[in-house]
């Protein structure tokens, strides 16, 4: 099973996406019988290929945001030592 082939959501895939919804229209009854199977297989390598690049670029991002978050907790840290130190 494959995700909704909407073309604005996997800009990577498009060509491939019309090509086997265009098999799908031409060939309405031999889509059953494995007339577009190649083109399924090769729609499902490039999902799997844009899931790879996307799950790439999220781990990036993580990565940004966890150093960001360390850096504000130590400040945070920092300024709260400062205050009780000053209090004493």
């Amino acid at each position: 099973m494959h995700p909704p082939l909407t073309i604005h959501r996997h800009p990577m895939c498009a060509e491939i996406i019309e090509q086997f919804q265009k098999c799908h229209l031409d060939h309405p009854v031999g889509k059953f019988f494995g007339k577009c199977t190649d083109l399924k297989i090769k729609l499902d390598k490039c999902f799997r290929q844009e899931k790879a690049v996307k799950r790439k670029a999220n781990f990036e991002e993580s990565k940004k945001l966890k150093e960001r978050l360390r850096a504000y907790r130590k400040e945070n840290s920092e300024i709260r030592e400062n205050k009780n130190f000053a209090q004493v």
